[in-house]
């Protein structure tokens, strides 16, 4: 994935594993919420349906 924006992210149910181009993985699951800055750049990987709120801002 390439961000454009920033996204506030909230994990309601499942699991995501996320890997910055240069960094290591981190996995979240329901109840974690996290920021992607813009220009992030990476691999999202869902290990189990995710459902989640999310906010874009430009």
């Amino acid at each position: 994935i390439k961000g454009e924006t920033f996204e506030f992210c909230h994990i309601l149910a499942g699991v995501v594993e996320i890997t910055p181009d240069a960094g290591e993985t981190v996995t979240y699951r329901a109840g974690d919420s996290f920021v992607m800055k813009p220009g992030f750049t990476g691999v999202w990987k869902t290990i189990e349906t995710v459902r989640k709120i999310y906010v874009t801002v430009g």
